[in-house]
């Protein structure tokens, strides 16, 4: 475990990001995420997957400022298929005003996508499960069950009509929900 006076939130809080005070009035929320594909749409993918990158900072109670990207792809596949990943990235990120200002890609046998975000709260603002209690009103900003939804599209049982709807909200940006 990491401790330091300027970390506001650390690994022992079970958050999906850390907060780091840099003055009195301004504190960096950093996060990496990233995941395999949950949909056979490339453009998709990427959006939903900048879009749950993201998240994490506003879970945090931040604002998206900078984020760079991070792909496993088959060097088999086609590289348009990379473009369409890297574009729904773009314009989910360009939606929050996120700019990505590089990343890094391997080689890898199955693709995964997702993003490493730097956004920016005020210290003191920050939101952390680390302040949690018992009988706390849970607010969820998205349905509950995505996951489920998604396992059962890859084995051929979900419904079109019910990924398509699993698809828009997993795209959904979680700005202004916190």
């Amino acid at each position: 475990m990491v401790s330091h006076p300027d970390l506001l939130v650390g690994n022992n809080t079970g958050d999906d990001a850390a907060v780091y005070r840099l003055d009195n009035n301004t504190a960096i929320v950093v996060t990496v995420d990233f995941f395999t594909p949950i949909t056979d749409d490339p453009y998709e993918f990427g959006s939903i997957a900048a879009a749950n990158s993201l998240s994490d900072v506003y879970a945090m109670g931040g604002k998206p400022l900078v984020a760079l990207n991070i792909v496993g792809f088959p060097a088999n596949l086609a590289v348009d298929m990379l473009g369409d990943v890297l574009k729904g990235g773009y314009d989910k990120a360009n939606e929050a005003g996120c700019l990505i200002v590089g990343g890094h890609t391997v080689d890898d046998e199955e693709p995964k996508y997702g993003l490493s975000v730097v956004g920016l709260v005020e210290p003191g603002k920050e939101i952390s499960n680390a302040n949690a209690q018992p009988g706390d009103i849970l607010v969820l900003t998205k349905p509950i069950g995505t996951g489920i939804i998604a396992t059962g599209a890859k084995a051929g049982t979900t419904p079109d009509t019910v990924m398509q709807r699993a698809v828009a909200t997993m795209s959904e940006l979680n700005k202004g929900r916190v």
